[in-house]
């Protein structure tokens, strides 16, 4: 599936105030420095749909783009560390599982982890969530680009081995790097395959 536009549609803080659930949609979310922000333009082929920032933490919203005017992709805050306050940080939570969790269009939600890092407690935590929660979700690794290939297929196994240890069977995953587009056209295939069932189920 090629992405032919991409548009901003809407910011809130509040799952009540999205668009209209007429159209899939998907969500994507990470830790606060996991470089969300730029894998979201690598797939849409756009330098500046989302904001990317030096500082973690940039996304404080929800925030919507229309694809093709036919889905949604949509930008949640991180999670993790990020430099604010600890009011803001207990608002995020609720905001974020409020959409989760209340969204009747979600489809499907792209969880991003670091494929330098062994597994994280606080991803571990997260995913466990949306499995309570029976949201579906897919892994996605970036920053491959800052691994050689042996390093890649060492870290995907070794964190596949302590995913496993928590989880019963591993997700559906992408190796993506947004410096030379690595696995963009895996992840766009798979939001294809994803929005057919959509419209198919609508029927």
């Amino acid at each position: 599936m090629q992405i032919k536009q991409a548009v901003f549609v809407v910011s809130n803080t509040d799952w009540q105030k999205c668009p209209p659930p007429d159209r899939p949609e998907y969500a994507f979310i990470g830790r606060s420095n996991v470089g969300k922000s730029s894998l979201i333009n690598s797939l849409v082929k756009k330098k500046n749909l989302a904001k990317t920032s030096q500082t973690p933490g940039k996304t404080q919203l929800i925030n919507h783009f229309g694809i093709d005017d036919t889905w949604y992709l949509v930008d949640l805050p991180g999670y993790g560390y990020a430099k604010i306050s600890k009011s803001e940080k207990e608002k995020f939570e609720p905001m974020i599982f409020g959409y989760l969790e209340n969204r009747p269009n979600l489809v499907c939600t792209f969880v991003l982890v670091d494929v330098r890092h062994d597994p994280m407690s606080i991803d571990l935590e997260f995913m466990s969530q949306l499995a309570e929660a029976q949201i579906p979700f897919y892994i996605v690794f970036t920053k491959a680009d800052k691994l050689t290939k042996n390093q890649l297929t060492a870290k995907v196994t070794r964190y596949r081995e302590g995913f496993l240890q928590f989880f019963s069977e591993m997700p559906k995953y992408f190796v993506t790097s947004s410096v030379d587009g690595l696995g963009r056209d895996e992840i766009t295939q798979a939001i294809g395959e994803l929005n057919a069932e959509f419209k198919s189920v609508r029927r």
